[in-house]
C-alpha cells in the first residue's frame, strides 16, 4: 500500500464539473493519477465512487495507468450493512460503481451497525434512514460482522477473491482488543483520524505489536471541517506557529508537507520505548490527505521527500492537544437527538 493515499471523502464538493455525473469527481481523480499518487481512499458513504471509478477508467485508457494492478484502491462498508448476509452485496455494489474486480483493501467504516437499507431505497445511505427521526440501531455484533469480512478473502472455485485485504476504521483500543480474541484474520489496516493535534501514541504503539498499519485521515487536521460547522479556522494545523517554523526550517517545504511529513515520521519507534526493533522496522502509519487541485495534489506527494530530524519530531509532537474533530458523539447528537459515542 503506498503511504500517501488521495482522500475523496467530499472530493465532489471541490471539484468542478457535473456533479451527477460525477465529472468533477472524475477529473481529480484522473489528474491525481496523472500527478502519481497510486492509492485511492474511497467509501460507499462519499456518494462518488462512480466518479472515482471514471477517473480510473481515463487513467486507463490514456496510459496514465498501464494495468489495474498498479493501483491500490480502499473501499468502505457502511453501518448499514453490517449484517453477514448484506457484506458481499454491499462490496459488489462499490465494485460496480468503481468499476472493478477487487478491491485492495475493505475497511468496516465505523464499529456503529444501523438498520439495513435497501439499495432501491437509498445509496449511499446516510446516518438517518429518515431525516430528523435519529439512528435506528441493528442488533448485529462486531464478530458477525468481522466473519463476513474474512469470508471475503475467499476466492470462490472459478475466479479470484474480490478483495485482498480487510480492516477497520475508528475503532479504539478497547475494540481492537476485543476484535483480536475472536478474529481469524488480523486487520491489516486500522484507518483513524490522526494529525498533530490527535496524536494517539497507544493506539499506534499498541498496533505495532500486532502487525497493524495505521492510516490517518484528515492528517491535516481541521481543514475538511470548518464548512461543516465542526471546527473553527482558528483550529487549524497549517497555520500553527511551531509547524510554520518547521516548514521554514526546511528551503521549500510547506506546512502541510511537515503535517503529512509528520504523519508518516512519527511512528513508534520514534518515541522512547515505542516499540523495539520490530516496530523500527516496519512501516506503520501512511496518510490519505484530500486535494482537488493539482498543484496540492503534487504537494502532498512530495512529502516523501521531506525528511524531519529529531527536534522536529519533538516540537510537533509537543502539540497534541487530544482534539478530535470527526467524532460520532458530537454530530449524531443533530439527528433526531441521537446520541452515539464510540470513544472514552
Amino acid at each position: 500500500m503506498p503511504r500517501v493515499g488521495l482522500g475523496t471523502w467530499k472530493l465532489s464538493a471541490f471539484s468542478s464539473g457535473g456533479e451527477g455525473s460525477g465529472g468533477g469527481v472524475a477529473a481529480a481523480v484522473h489528474a491525481a493519477l496523472r500527478a502519481g499518487y497510486r492509492h485511492l481512499d474511497c467509501a460507499c458513504d462519499y456518494g462518488n465512487e462512480a466518479g472515482v471509478g471514471e477517473g480510473i477508467r481515463r487513467a486507463l485508457a490514456d496510459g496514465t495507468l498501464k494495468t489495474r494492478a498498479e493501483l491500490f484502491v480502499t473501499s468502505k462498508l457502511w453501518n448499514t450493512y453490517h449484517a453477514p448476509d448484506h457484506v458481499p452485496a454491499a462490496l459488489q455494489r462499490s465494485l460496480d460503481d468503481l468499476g472493478l474486480d477487487y478491491l485492495d483493501l475493505y475497511l468496516v467504516h465505523f464499529p456503529i451497525a444501523l438498520e439495513f437499507v435497501p439499495f432501491e431505497e437509498s445509496y449511499p445511505p446516510s446516518w438517518e434512514r429518515c431525516p430528523g427521526e435519529g439512528l435506528r440501531y441493528a442488533r448485529v455484533p462486531m464478530q458477525a460482522t468481522w466473519g463476513a469480512m474474512e469470508d471475503l478473502l475467499k476466492a470462490p472455485p472459478s475466479g479470484v477473491a474480490k478483495v485482498r485485504n480487510i480492516g477497520l476504521c475508528n475503532v479504539n483500543c478497547a475494540g481492537l482488543r476485543d476484535l483480536l480474541s475472536y478474529a481469524r484474520v488480523v486487520p491489516a489496516v486500522l484507518q483513524v483520524e490522526r494529525h498533530v493535534y490527535l496524536q494517539q501514541p497507544e493506539l499506534l504503539r499498541f498496533c505495532a505489536t500486532q502487525g497493524i498499519v495505521v492510516e490517518a485521515f484528515s492528517p491535516l487536521g481541521s481543514s475538511s471541517y470548518v464548512e461543516l460547522g465542526m471546527a473553527s479556522a482558528e483550529e487549524s494545523a497549517l497555520s500553527d506557529p511551531v509547524v510554520v517554523a518547521v516548514a521554514a526550517k526546511h528551503p521549500g517545504a510547506t506546512p502541510a508537507q511537515v503535517l503529512l511529513a509528520w504523519g508518516l515520521q512519527s511512528g513508534p519507534s520514534s518515541r522512547p520505548g515505542g516499540g523495539g526493533a520490530a516496530a523500527a522496522a516496519y512501516p506503520m502509519t501512511a496518510v490519505v490527505p484530500k486535494a482537488s487541485s493539482p498543484g496540492r495534489m503534487a504537494e502532498n506527494l512530495s512529502c516523501l521527500d521531506l525528511e524531519l530530524d529529531g527536534d522536529d519530531l519533538t516540537a510537533l509532537s509537543a502539540l497534541d492537544r487530544h482534539k478530535r474533530f470527526n467524532d460520532p458523539a458530537e454530530f449524531t447528537q443533530g439527528m433526531g437527538g441521537s446520541f452515539c459515542p464510540i470513544y472514552d
